[in-house]
């Protein structure tokens, strides 16, 4: 795992749910990531902002209604910023969107029932792939 990874995680549009995403956050956490949780309700553009600011290796994303429909947006935006690292996304998304999201640029795609050490081990492992990409 890279020394110093930096993820943000967000949860865009108007799902609130975020109990997953906290879990996740504290999860990397503790395994030495440098998390910045946007919170529910972010827009496209404070993730961006905040992607091209902190030099973040890893953008996840949660979705828990239809919100993953604003991701290739999202992908856009992030390209547009010459942003350089691994976009991410986790919780339901229906198999029909699987493809747009992959097209727009999306490295990975979690659903649920994921084990949690999983997940964790490969944001490190994209983390780390971005980190030697740079280099």
């Amino acid at each position: 795992m890279p020394a110093h990874a930096r993820v943000v995680l967000a949860k865009i549009g108007l799902d609130g749910h975020d109990r997953g995403v906290r879990i996740l956050a504290r999860a990397l956490r503790d395994a030495g990531m440098e998390v910045v949780y946007l919170g529910p309700w972010a827009d496209v553009e404070q993730v961006v902002i905040t992607a091209v600011q902190e030099d973040a290796q890893i953008v996840g994303i949660s979705s828990l209604a239809y919100d993953h429909l604003l991701v290739p947006d999202l992908a856009r935006r992030l390209a547009e910023e010459e942003w350089d690292g691994a976009l991410l996304v986790g919780g339901i998304v229906q198999e029909q969107d699987v493809p747009a999201l992959t097209a727009a640029g999306v490295h990975r795609i979690f659903h649920p029932g994921e084990p949690l050490d999983d997940v964790v081990a490969a944001v490190a492992a994209a983390a780390h792939a971005v980190v030697e990409a740079r280099a």
